[in-house]
C-alpha cells in the first residue's frame, strides 16, 4: 500500500511498497522524473531508495496540504502507466581488478577459492537501488547468497577511490577515498562521480551493473592508480 507522509518540516516520504521488488527502483526513478517535471522549481531535492522516495519541497511554493494533493495526483498517474514506460534503465559494464585486501579472507570465510569468489561476484547483473552515503555511492544488489557477509567489525579509516566492496547483500564502489566498513575485493578505474560533468553520477537508480574482471595492466591503462 502506498503511503505519502510528512517527513519533517519541508519533506514528504513516499513509501511505494512494503518490500522492494526487482523492478521497483526503476519505477521509482520514473516517478521521480514525473514529479520533477510536474512540480519544477517547487522541488528542492528527490532522494529515491529501494522502496521509497523522499521529496524535499519549497515551503514558499507549497504548503503541506497542497504538496500532498499534487504528489497524490502524480502518483495516481504513475500507477496507471504501462510497465514498459516505468521500467526504463541502462546497463553498465564496470571493469574490476580483483586485488583487494579482503579478497582472500572473504574467500576463506565463504569456503571458496579466490577464483570462485571472483566468478560469483562478477557473474550477475546488480540493480542500483539507492545512491547515498557519499556523492556517487551506489548501493547495488543482490549478492549471491554464498558471498553474503556482515560488515567489518572495525571499519578502515580510509580506502582508495574506486575500491569495489561487498557487505551483507550489497556491493558498491567507493567514489572517493573515505572510511569504509565493507570488505574490499578490488579496484576499478571507472569514474563514479564528476561534479563538473553534465551528468555528475553515471549510475542512476534502476540501472544495472555487471562487473568484468581485468588484470592490473588493463586497470592501469584505464587510468587506475595503485
Amino acid at each position: 500500500m502506498i503511503r505519502i507522509e510528512p517527513y519533517g518540516a519541508e519533506a514528504l516520504m513516499l513509501t511505494l511498497a512494503d518490500t522492494p521488488t526487482p523492478d521497483l527502483p526503476g519505477r521509482i526513478a520514473r516517478l521521480a522524473d514525473l514529479i520533477e517535471h510536474t512540480l519544477g522549481d517547487g522541488v528542492i531535492d528527490l532522494v529515491p531508495g529501494w522502496n521509497t522516495l523522499l521529496i524535499h519541497y519549497d515551503l514558499l511554493r507549497y504548503d503541506l496540504t497542497d504538496i500532498q494533493a499534487r504528489v497524490t495526483a502524480i502518483v495516481e498517474r504513475w500507477r496507471k502507466e504501462p510497465e514498459a514506460v516505468q521500467s526504463s534503465s541502462r546497463r553498465h559494464e564496470v571493469p574490476v581488478w580483483y586485488c583487494g585486501p579482503d579478497l582472500e579472507p572473504v574467500a576463506k570465510a565463504c569456503s571458496l577459492t579466490v577464483a570462485e569468489l571472483i566468478a560469483l561476484h562478477s557473474g550477475r547483473d546488480y540493480l542500483v537501488g539507492a545512491i547515498g552515503f557519499a556523492p556517487g555511492f551506489a548501493y547495488m544488489g543482490e549478492l549471491d547468497e554464498r558471498i553474503v557477509l556482515p560488515r567489518l567489525a572495525s571499519p578502515r579509516p580510509r580506502v582508495e577511490a574506486g575500491s569495489v566492496a561487498i557487505a551483507e547483500r550489497m556491493t558498491a564502489i567507493y567514489p572517493q577515498a573515505s572510511p569504509a566498513g565493507w570488505h574490499i575485493l578490488g579496484l576499478s578505474a571507472w569514474p563514479l562521480f564528476d561534479a563538473q560533468a553534465e551528468l555528475p553520477c553515471p549510475l542512476a537508480v534502476g540501472d544495472r551493473v555487471r562487473f568484468v574482471a581485468v588484470d592490473e595492466a588493463a586497470y592501469r591503462a584505464a587510468g587506475g592508480q595503485v
